[in-house]
């Protein structure tokens, strides 16, 4: 084969390999409601793994896993992360859902094989082209390390635990309003409907 020929089969290739790339990246438009294919979630985790700085992944978690310390990161879970991430993990929520790239299932094999320094360093940096913030804050890096103990528990949450997170996911007023009527209904007392005055006695 002549050179020649060698450079044109290459640059063919190449041409083949960008046009696969660009049909699976723009499949569905660019709505963020398309599943991502096979090899935009193989070649995500490669550039993510690649990103995350060597001397980050061999970090180990200096946070001792306790009861208390485990508690601590689920109730910051809760208020913080599950509304992408839902308290157990699976990314199943309304923003998990219209996300692109969807949350990671945390629960799975993809995630729990992170290194805890990988986990740390997400947490605290976020991941570019994602929802994923950075939560990095002057002095918070011990939260960081307290939700890499919570992350590795996910596959071991507890019915007691996810209705405990339950109370402390973020709620709106309307939300904190149906839930005092229904306390309220629940211990015998009729909720008092807003606008409305008691009658005299």
């Amino acid at each position: 084969m002549s050179r020649g020929s060698a450079i044109s089969l290459v640059i063919v290739v190449a041409i083949a390999l960008i046009a696969v790339a660009a049909a699976s990246l723009l499949h569905d438009g660019l709505s963020s409601r398309a599943k991502p294919t096979a090899m935009e979630n193989m070649m995500a985790r490669k550039v993510r793994h690649m990103a995350i700085p060597e001397n980050a992944r061999k970090l180990q978690n200096p946070v001792a896993e306790t009861s208390e310390n485990l508690r601590d990161a689920r109730l910051h879970f809760a208020d913080h992360c599950a509304i992408c991430h839902a308290n157990d993990g699976s990314g199943d929520t309304m923003i998990g859902h219209n996300l692109y790239p969807k949350p990671p299932d945390m629960r799975q094999k993809e995630t729990q094989d992170l290194a805890d320094g990988e986990l740390f360093w997400i947490i605290e940096n976020g991941v570019r082209f994602t929802g994923m913030p950075s939560f990095a804050s002057e002095g918070m890096s011990e939260d960081s390390w307290k939700l890499v103990l919570f992350i590795r528990h996910l596959p071991q949450l507890t019915a007691e635990e996810r209705i405990e997170m339950s109370r402390y996911n973020p709620k709106s007023p309307e939300d904190r309003e149906e839930e005092k009527d229904e306390d309220e209904f629940l211990n015998g007392t009729t909720p008092q409907k807003s606008g409305t005055t008691k009658p005299h006695q």
